[in-house]
């Protein structure tokens, strides 16, 4: 384990959060750390929303092969675009603390989502950030756009959009802050289930990479991220669903609040549920998320999740 290899995107974003980890495990613990870089699928498909050629495990699906084969002992990824449910055999053996978990208002012309004109083209793929972006302006004009995050403030750059939406923590970890004009709070525009954490995936067998591993994890950022995506899994979640989940603490309580569009029309009122609990271990996290996925349920999310 002295020498261990990192499976990583080569984006710009992925190739940063491979290096911090890099550095963290070198420094931590004497290991001499390796990059494999790697384009995965969703970095090859740009043409199509996720939601239409199988969701964000696009993004980790060749990682998970070189694990598999042993080309790589580990799989640095943006927590985000972590499937719920990891294949047989793999596992999250931590979570790192997490960046700014707020989307990013980015426009060349335009102070806030509020200064945008009637009409104004904003962009962005994600189904989470559609149905919100039109309860809050329904009068908006949100076009899809694909590409990693150089790619897409170059289309900004180029005229495309009045403005686009992306993760604030992407842009900092990136030296790009100075391009968010705004900062939607978290109440109005609820991120994504594990939006500005990093998460680590192994072999199910590599015992002694896991427990060093444990030792890395932030347990405020491990536990809010399990209750996020603990709604998404119970609720059957993928990213061809408009869901938002985002925990935050507040002493020893978690407070999740998370919202649901409908899947076949995004300019559907969007459902919303909020609750908190003392939460203490991974299992009260997880439990807390279930009971906000039961709130939806009950305020009539199987209709929003069913054929369009």
């Amino acid at each position: 384990m002295s020498r261990t290899i990192i499976a990583t995107r080569e984006s710009r974003l992925a190739l940063w959060q491979a290096e911090h980890v890099r550095g963290v495990l070198a420094e931590r613990f004497g290991l001499e750390v390796e990059l494999l870089g790697m384009t995965t699928r969703g970095d090859q498909i740009l043409d199509r929303t996720l939601s239409k050629v199988g969701g964000k495990g696009l993004f980790v699906k060749e990682l998970e092969t070189a694990l598999e084969e042993g080309r790589a002992q580990l799989a640095v990824h943006s927590l985000k675009d972590v499937p719920m449910d990891l294949p047989p055999g793999f596992v999250l053996a931590a979570v790192w603390e997490r960046e700014d978990p707020r989307d990013a208002f980015v426009s060349n012309r335009h102070a806030s989502l509020a200064d945008l004109p009637p009409g104004a083209r904003v962009g962005t793929s994600s189904l989470r950030r559609q149905a919100q972006l039109l309860a809050l302006r329904p009068d908006l004009d949100i076009q899809p756009l694909r590409g990693n995050l150089d790619t897409r403030l170059r289309k900004l750059d180029e005229g495309g959009y009045d403005a686009i939406v992306l993760a604030a923590a992407g842009l900092t970890r990136l030296g790009l802050a100075a391009r968010i004009r705004a900062a939607f709070d978290v109440r109005q525009m609820i991120p994504a289930a594990g939006q500005g954490a990093l998460g680590l995936e192994v072999r199910e067998d590599a015992t002694a990479l896991r427990a060093l591993l444990a030792q890395t994890s932030h347990h405020a950022t491990e536990f809010a991220a399990l209750a996020e995506r603990a709604v998404s899994r119970t609720l059957g979640g993928s990213c061809s669903m408009p869901l938002a989940a985002h925990a935050r603490w507040a002493g020893e309580r978690l407070l999740i609040e998370v919202a649901l569009g409908h899947t076949g029309d995004v300019r559907r009122p969007l459902l919303h549920a909020a609750l908190e609990a003392v939460v203490s271990d991974a299992a009260a996290a997880q439990a807390l998320g279930q009971a906000a996925a039961a709130r939806l349920l009950a305020a009539g999310a199987a209709e929003y999740l069913g054929p369009a």
